[in-house]
Parts: structure tokens; sequence; C-alpha cells
């Protein structure tokens, strides 16, 4: 009973404090849309979203699991609209700020008595601060799927505040991160919220650094030129919670706001490779699992999975008459690239299968995700040696999951994949954002 309880009283400050009454009255979105960037020298992911009164673009990190948008209140942050969040309230209730604070400098965002905050976390360096919690005016296109249209704003956003050091390690010209967790201010959520659609996202990373990628925030119809509908052939496999935080800084027990999933096994060119299977699992201190990142450029292995893996791939490319050559950093395995045949679907090399919750379902990865070519004779194995003792078996990195497109549902607490768009020939890149509105 405490527990429904406990669920309704947070639905009804969610309803009050983004409900459409304070969202655009006028139109209702089924779905949001926004642009995604690959940086060419740190490969992190951007997205660019307007803030603030007079509103203004502002580039942030795409942190797929961070729990909120943080962003540097210390440089040019000037709205008329900045509130920050009074001890005891609503907002502090929603984002899970506990403790009260004040601040001993002249007022301005992100220094102000009376406030709550949390810990803004840059998890590409995994530094965390703490922060003022704020809200003020978010401004994105809303879409049909197939095209941007109206743009729609949120008056009462809730961000945190960060000091400028915080940026340090991230992308040339962001101002911050903005967090797609499964907490209630993460992106999704507050959009959702707002506009009263499902909590669903989907992100679609574009493998180039002069294209744009997309993320949908809603339900498909998710349309890529000339005319392919990603939302229309996906395969679902349950999302699971992590008990324990995987943030640097967090309130003591909270769980993860990240996405994790259950691979049982790998496999590769079809054959299974032996593993220590518990590494597989989440232990009660949170250690273990597969969770998928945008802040990690390649997918992460621990040790011995990642030992058993390059073995079985190794072996399998000399059958191919595939010749090794040395470990170009941050890549152990390479191969001379001139007796491999490229295809559609990237470079012939084995494929590499992450089987899911039975041997039937599984996310099969293929050249073009599993190779990075680092010059133009050596392809590398995207693949990354992550230790003996990692917080996380395996993270799904950045550029596996490049061209295709993932849909994470909050409600149902699942995972929709395709495989690569580039066996229906088109991309990542290839959303029309040309506006209809």
């Amino acid at each position: 009973m405490a527990s429904l309880q406990y669920f309704i009283f947070f639905s009804s400050l969610l309803l009050f404090l983004f409900s459409p009454s304070f969202a655009q009255q006028s139109f209702r979105p089924k779905a949001l849309v926004i642009p995604v960037s690959k940086d060419a020298s740190t490969l992190q992911y951007l997205t660019t979203i307007k803030q603030r009164t007079p509103l203004v673009p502002i580039d942030v990190v795409v942190d797929l699991g961070g729990r909120f948008l943080w962003v540097d209140c210390d440089r040019n942050y000037v709205s008329s609209t900045y509130r920050p969040a009074r001890c005891g309230s609503a907002q502090c209730s929603l984002a899970g700020a506990s403790g009260c604070g004040d601040c001993f400098s002249a007022p301005r965002p992100g220094c102000n008595n009376n406030t709550c905050g949390v810990e803004p976390d840059n998890s590409v360096t995994h530094t965390a601060t703490s922060g003022e919690v704020a809200q003020d005016v978010v401004s994105l296109q809303s879409t049909d799927g197939r095209n941007p249209g109206r743009e729609v704003s949120v008056p009462r956003f809730l961000f945190a505040c960060a000091p400028t050091f915080l940026l340090q390690g991230l992308a040339n010209g962001v101002v911050g991160m903005a967090g797609f967790g499964r907490t209630r201010i993460g992106l999704p959520s507050q959009f959702a919220a707002a506009f009263s659609f499902h909590r669903k996202f989907a992100i679609c990373l574009s493998s180039s650094t002069s294209a744009k990628g997309v993320i949908f925030f809603g339900d498909g119809p998710y349309v890529f030129l000339p005319g392919v509908d990603a939302s229309e052939s996906l395969t679902f496999t349950p999302l699971f919670i992590n008990p324990v935080s995987t943030a640097s800084a967090f309130p003591q027990g909270e769980p993860s706001a990240e996405y994790f999933i259950g691979v049982r096994s790998i496999r590769v060119n079809e054959k299974s490779v032996s593993l220590n299977t518990t590494l597989l699992s989440i232990d009660n201190e949170g250690v273990g699992g597969t969770k998928i990142s945008t802040v990690n450029p390649y997918t992460v292995l621990e040790a011995s999975i990642f030992k058993a893996v390059a073995e079985a791939f190794i072996n399998e490319a000399a059958a191919m008459n595939i010749t090794r050559v040395a470990g170009v950093a941050p890549f152990e395995v390479c191969f001379n690239s001139s007796n491999i045949l490229s295809t559609r679907l990237g470079a012939a090399v084995p494929s590499i299968d992450l089987v899911l919750q039975n041997d039937n379902v599984f996310w099969r990865i293929f050249g073009a995700n599993s190779m990075v070519e680092v010059s133009r004779e050596v392809l590398c194995l995207g693949f990354v040696n992550g230790g003996s003792n990692p917080r996380t078996s395996i993270v799904i990195g950045g550029h596996q999951l490049e061209n295709t497109l993932l849909q994470f549902d909050l409600a149902t607490s699942r995972l929709g994949f395709g495989s690569t768009l580039l066996g229906r020939q088109t991309t990542c890149s290839n959303f029309n954002f040309t506006s209809n509105a």
C-alpha cells in the first residue's frame, strides 16, 4: 500500500510540473527529435537543445546512462526564467535531492540560498561534484517520425548546475551532459511527462563525423530515407536494473540509472566462446553484467572475456586467410586489411553475437561495427581490454551502436534493437531533418 501511495505521489508531482498546461498548450506532439553528431577528436556524441530565456542553443554530450541534464552555470548563463529549486520543494523531491544549502556570494544561476543539490557527474572522466537543482525553459522540435515539426517548449525543465571545471575531458564547445538514464528527471521521463506520451526513446548514432544521427523521444515510426521505418523490425530483450548506482557519486541506496541487458553468452562466427558466465550476472554489490554506453567509444570487455573473444576471433579470421599484425593502441587485435573483402555490412570478418535471453535472440555485430580502420593498411577489432576487475563486465560502446536503432522502453523495461541499418540500405544519418512545420 505504501508503495502505491509513493507511486501516486510522484506521478502527481510529474503531472503538476510537466503537464501540457505547463508545456506548450496549443499543440501536443506525439514525439520529439534532436540531432546527434560525433565529435572527431573525442569520439563523444553531442546534441544541441535550446534552453533559457531568451532561448540559446547549447551543445551537450549525450550520456545514455546519465541521471539528468547538467550544464555549466558559472560561465555565460543568462536567463530571465532560471529558478533554483527551493529546499523541500516538489522539484527537490523529483530530483532525489536531499539536504539544503546556501551560497556565500551574490545570487546567480548555480549559487542561491535555501536550495537543494545533486551530484552532476562527468562520466567520461569519472568526476562528480555538487550542484544546485534548478528549472528553466527547454525547447526542441516535435516530429511525426519522418521530419521535424513545430518547436515545442517545457517551461520548467529540471536540471543541475555545475562548475566549469566539470567540463574537463569533454568535447570543445559543450556546456554539459544530457542524461538519458532511468530517473524521474532524466530527459526521457521529463519529456514524456510534459507531453503525455509513452516513456520511450530511441537512439540512432551515425558512424560519420560529418553526418548527423538522431534521437527520438516517444514512440515510432522512426523513418529513414528512402522510407525505411526502423521501428518495424525490432527484436526485444529485457532491461535490468542494477541495484547499486554506477555513478561517480550518488545517494546511498540509489540504483543505477544505466541500461543493463542480459547477455548470456557470446558467439564468434556462430560458435560459442567459453566464458566465466558468473561475470555476466550482476551480483548484489552491483558488479558484473552488461550495460550500454554512449560515453565509451568502443566496447570494453573484462580481461578473461576479452581474451576468449579475441582468441576465437583471431582463429576464425585465420581460417578466412586474414593476416594478423601488431596491435595499435587502444586495440590489441589488428589485421592487414589488404586481403579483407569489403561488403555492404562492412569488412568481411567473423561475426560476433551477443546472445540474450535464449539462443534465438542475439545482437549480431558485423564488420562495420566490429572493426576500426586505423590506417589504410590496418583494421583492428574495436573491442578494448577492460582489465581483471571492472565494475561492469561488458560495456557496449558507441562504435558497436552506430547505424543500429535502439529503442528504450522505460515503462515495460525492455530494449528493442534492430540489425544494422546498412543491411536495409540506409544509415542513422538518413533521417530527413528538413522541417515540415
